[in-house]
């Protein structure tokens, strides 16, 4: 009987001793506004714009975070403010297709369940990030394509608008330059990266310990024949599992073939890469690789972040428990991640 004291004492102590779980896990948001941003053309005013987006857009995120919601929450939360700004390639402000409309795609996963939802070539969504997460949410369905995501939209009460409050003249002015190229015969001026600038992607971990990713694009300037990238494949722009979570921002049709988010996730799950080793080796090698290029934001369960990317700039931030947002916008812009020693720009 005595022996057995010992072995009592054990498991009441463990019985009684807090376990630290993924319910105690830090929050952390991470966010991007789209890779190919070049210094030559954005002037000092669209810098301070672009920072105070990615800021804001983080704080609501953050919020949400606070208040002990789900990771998905805080996603929607930080993509919906991105969409609504013209400085980016989503929602408001996306670019127009070569026929004069703006087409725009989404898609959001739940790493916990591994449940998600994306729509793609909607008209009228005000938010398509608000109507990938219904599609996931109250469907059966994975992806819904134009008329029938409108359609369901409506049925959803998502809110839709006039496609005119997609235009801006600045996005206009983009597709008649390349409308004018087109018709000359000549290559773009626009550098191929810059056509797909401006998409926007955010990624959580809630107090939980869960993970969700989140992914919304107006496509690239003069796309034809309903061409549909990488932002609203599940696995190729956005991907979130138990693990990982990651959004894509690039040359889509180069993450659709290695299918770029979901590479990385594998790459830590099977080859126990850090975020910050298979981010590189997916964006900065493997696509490259093949004549493409991009960015990419990749958050692990443990909180670890990476955001590799391959061009002059990409806007991006994070902001952790405490609520103070880290943004930067260019390459050789230092921007320390969670667990690093702060460093000034």
């Amino acid at each position: 009987m005595n022996a057995l004291r010992p072995l009592c004492a054990a498991l009441l102590l463990f019985a009684v001793t807090p376990v630290f779980a993924a319910e105690d896990a830090a929050t952390v948001l991470v966010i991007h506004g789209g890779a190919g941003l070049q210094r030559e053309g954005t002037s000092q005013a669209d810098e301070a714009a672009l920072r105070a987006a990615i800021t804001q857009a983080l704080r609501k995120g953050h919020a949400e975070l606070a208040a002990g919601k789900p990771a998905l929450d805080a996603v929607t939360a930080a993509i919906t403010v991105l969409e609504d700004d013209p400085l980016f390639n989503a929602g408001k402000g996306a670019v127009f297709t070569h026929d004069g409309r703006n087409e725009l795609d989404a898609s959001l996963m739940d790493g916990a369940t591994r449940m998600a939802g994306a729509v793609a070539g909607v008209h009228h969504v005000k938010n398509p990030i608000l109507l990938a997460r219904e599609v996931m949410q109250h469907s059966p369905h994975v992806m819904m394509a134009g008329d029938g995501a409108e359609t369901f939209a409506k049925e959803q009460g998502v809110e839709l608008v006039d496609p005119s409050y997609f235009r801006t003249e600045r996005r206009w002015k983009q597709l008649q330059r390349a409308l004018k190229e087109d018709a000359a015969g000549q290559a773009h001026a626009e550098p191929e990266v810059a056509k797909h600038f401006g998409t926007v992607g955010a990624l959580a971990l809630d107090r939980e310990g869960h993970l969700a990713a989140g992914t919304s694009t107006g496509g690239m300037t003069d796309k034809r024949y309903g061409r549909i990238g990488d932002s609203p494949v599940i696995g190729a722009g956005t991907y979130a599992n138990g693990q990982c979570a990651v959004s894509g921002t690039g040359w889509g049709e180069f993450y659709i073939r290695v299918s770029a988010a979901h590479e990385i996730c594998a790459r830590m799950a099977y080859l126990k890469e850090t975020p910050a080793q298979a981010g590189a080796a997916v964006i900065n090698e493997e696509i490259p690789g093949m004549g493409g290029d991009g960015g990419a934001i990749v958050l692990s369960a443990s909180g670890q972040v990476a955001m590799p990317f391959n061009t002059e700039g990409m806007a991006r931030g994070w902001i952790g428990a405490d609520g103070v947002p880290h943004v930067a916008l260019y390459s050789d812009e230092p921007l320390a991640l969670p667990g690093e020693a702060t460093t000034a720009p």
